[in-house]
This record gives structure tokens, C-alpha cells and sequence, in this order.
């Protein structure tokens, strides 16, 4: 299975949690492509059997700028059920906690992808072993559904 792995990270939070979803993933012998998302730019998301999208979430519950070009091209692709599912860092003290994580699952509904699981949402950095066991399950759950998919 090839899975990709798409995120934005200022401080490092964002792009910590990837690694330990890679990581999980790669222990059940998925192939995991990771690009950031402002390199992802017109990527045929096709040829993967799976995408994880990750983001901070910036000022008042926006995207950050390096996200939105992949983010509303990603709303005209076709990815006809392709299993995804979203994740990002947040601080719960503005009022739109992990909202990018939001705005990524509705772009990929309306590019016809089906959600997985719940997005995702850590607080700061996944520094904590309740962080990294949310982190890990994450990537547990989106590679079950991949294997009953895929079975």
C-alpha cells in the first residue's frame, strides 16, 4: 500500500505527529510518502491508496498560507473514495481549536475522498505519552480500514 502523507508545520508540532504516524505506519509495511503541502501542488493524488493531510491551524481558525493553494486545488480533484483522513497541532486558548484540521476534511469531501476516522486534533506538540498513543491510534485505524479495504 502507498500512502501519502501531506502537512504544514511552523514550529514543528505538526511535522513531530507525521513522524510518529510514519512510523506506525511503516511497522504494518506501508510505503509512506511525505511532502509538504505547498510542494504537493498539483501531485495526481491518484496513484496513492490512502492520504493523510496535517496542518497548524493559524490565527482565527484559518489555514496557514502555505496550505491554501494545495487546499483549494485539492476541492477540484477527483478522488473517488480514496480513504483519508486529517490531523493537526492547535493551542486551545483561540477560540478555533485545530480549525485547518476541519477545513481540510471538508475539502476532501467535496473532492468525493471518504473520511476515515476523526480528524486528528493535538495540542502543541505530541510530547506526552497520551499524545503519541492518540497519534499512534490515528494511524492504526486509518491502516485497518486500509487492509479491509484492500482485502
Amino acid at each position: 500500500m502507498q500512502i501519502a502523507i501531506g502537512f504544514v508545520s511552523m514550529s514543528g508540532n505538526t511535522e513531530d505527529i507525521v513522524s510518529i504516524i510514519q512510523r506506525e505506519l511503516e511497522q504494518h509495511d506501508v510505503n509512506v510518502t511525505i511532502t509538504e503541502l505547498d510542494q504537493f501542488v498539483g501531485e495526481d493524488l491518484s496513484r496513492f491508496d490512502g492520504l493523510l493531510l496535517g496542518s497548524y491551524t493559524w490565527g482565527d481558525g484559518d489555514l496557514p498560507y502555505e496550505a491554501e493553494d494545495f487546499v483549494e486545488e485539492l476541492r477540484e480533484q477527483f478522488l473517488d473514495g480514496m480513504p483519508a483522513a486529517a490531523f493537526g497541532s492547535g493551542d486551545l486558548d483561540y477560540p478555533k481549536y485545530c480549525a485547518a484540521v476541519d477545513l481540510i476534511e471538508d475539502a476532501l469531501k467535496e473532492a468525493g475522498a471518504t473520511i476515515v476516522t476523526n480528524g486528528l486534533r493535538i495540542e502543541f506538540d505530541p510530547n506526552t505519552p497520551e499524545k503519541q498513543a492518540a497519534c499512534r491510534a490515528f494511524a492504526q485505524t486509518f491502516h485497518r480500514f486500509l487492509q479491509q479495504v484492500h482485502s
